[in-house]
C-alpha cells in the first residue's frame, strides 16, 4: 500500500464513492503537492472544477454524446446544474430539491432516490430538453428556464460562458483542453483477474465507461489474460488496461475519442486511473497530472505509426 502524509484532507461525497481533495506530501520530503483539482481551457477562457464537480460534469456531458444531442444541449445541462447545485450532487434543497438539477419529486421529476442517481436525473432532464422545439437555438438561459420553471429566469445567464468551455472540452470539440490534477498515492487492490482477464479496478473502468457512452469496441484484454500483442511491461499484461476503439480515423470519431479520454481523466480520482492516451497525447496521475496533456511518444517498434500513436483508440490503465 501506498502511504500519505495528509496535511488537509476535506471529503466530499463523489458519483459511485468518496472523492479526496487536500494537499499530500510525497513519500520523501519534498514540496506540497498542488490541490486535486480539474480544468478546462478554450479559446483562452480557463474553467477550474473540484474532482467531485468534474466528475459530474463529464458525466452530464456524456450522456449527451451517448444520446447523440449537440453541444449546445451539454452547455444547457451544465449551466442549470451549475447554478441549481454548483455541480454537487445535494441530497437537499429548497422544499423537495434535491441532486445535480435540483428536481423536486413533487414535480413530477421522479423519486427522491431517483433523482439521486446522477444518471437518472441528467436523463430526466435532457427528456424534458428535448420536448422543447428549438431548444438548441435559444440563448441557454431561456431553454434552462424551460425545463426548470425556476423563480430566477435569468439565474442561468452566469454560468453560460464556463458551461460553454466545459461542453466544448468534454464534448471532444476541444480536443485536450480538460485535464486534473491528481495523486498517485492509491491504496493496493487485489490483482486477481475475473473472467475477461482484467483486475477488479480495470472491469470497474469498463462497467462505468460505458453507463456513460454506451455500447464501445473494447479491447486489450481476454480471459485468462494477455501475453502477446503489446509493448514490454504493458499493463495489458497485468489485465490493468483496457482499448476503447474509435475506428475508423475520422474527424468524427477523433472527437468521440477526445469525449471519452478526458471523461476518464475527470474520473481519474475516482476510479484510480494512472494514465490515458490517445491521439498522440498522454495524462498520467501524480506529479506529472500537472503537466495536463503531454506529447506521446511511442517506442519504435513495426507496425502502423497510427495504431502506435493511439489515432484509433484511447489507452486507459488503473493503479495496481
Amino acid at each position: 500500500m501506498r502511504r500519505r502524509t495528509a496535511v488537509a484532507l476535506v471529503g466530499v461525497l463523489a458519483l459511485g464513492g468518496v472523492g479526496i481533495a487536500g494537499y499530500a506530501l510525497r513519500d520523501h520530503v519534498g514540496p506540497l503537492l498542488p490541490t486535486e483539482e480539474c480544468t478546462a481551457t478554450v479559446s483562452g477562457r480557463e474553467v477550474a472544477l473540484s474532482t467531485e464537480q468534474a466528475e459530474n460534469a463529464a458525466l452530464i456531458t456524456a450522456i449527451s454524446v451517448q444520446r447523440g444531442m449537440p453541444a449546445r444541449a451539454a452547455s444547457i445541462a451544465l449551466a442549470t446544474a451549475y447554478q441549481e447545485s454548483k455541480l454537487y450532487n445535494l441530497e437537499q434543497g429548497d422544499r423537495d430539491s434535491v441532486g445535480l438539477f435540483q428536481q423536486r419529486p413533487s414535480q413530477g421529476w421522479g423519486s427522491r432516490s431517483e433523482i439521486l442517481n446522477p444518471v437518472y436525473a441528467t436523463n430526466a432532464f435532457y427528456d424534458a430538453l428535448q420536448k422543447i422545439d428549438g431548444y438548441d437555438s435559444m440563448r441557454i438561459t431561456e431553454a434552462a428556464q424551460e425545463v426548470q420553471r425556476s423563480g430566477y429566469p435569468e439565474a442561468y445567464a452566469d454560468h453560460e460562458a464556463d458551461a460553454r468551455v466545459l461542453a466544448s472540452a468534454l464534448t471532444g470539440n476541444s480536443p485536450h483542453a480538460f485535464s486534473c490534477v491528481v495523486d498517485d498515492d492509491v491504496d493496493a487492490a487485489s490483482d486477481k483477474l475475473n473472467d475477461a482477464g482484467l483486475t477488479r479496478r480495470a472491469e470497474t473502468v469498463c462497467r462505468d465507461v460505458e453507463a456513460a457512452f454506451g455500447d464501445l469496441a473494447l479491447g486489450g484484454f481476454e480471459p485468462g489474460g494477455v501475453t502477446t500483442g503489446h509493448m514490454k511491461g504493458s499493463t495489458h499484461y497485468e489485465g490493468r488496461a483496457i482499448d476503447i476503439f474509435v475506428r475508423p480515423i475520422s474527424a468524427a470519431n477523433k472527437k468521440r475519442g477526445w469525449a471519452i479520454a478526458q471523461y476518464l481523466v475527470a474520473q481519474a480520482d475516482r476510479l484510480s486511473i494512472q494514465t490515458v492516451i490517445f491521439d498522440d497525447r498522454l495524462w498520467k496521475a501524480g506529479s506529472r497530472s500537472e503537466d495536463g496533456w503531454t506529447d506521446y511518444d511511442p517506442p519504435d517498434s513495426p507496425g502502423d505509426r497510427r495504431i502506435l500513436e493511439h489515432r484509433d483508440h484511447v489507452h486507459v490503465d488503473v493503479f495496481d
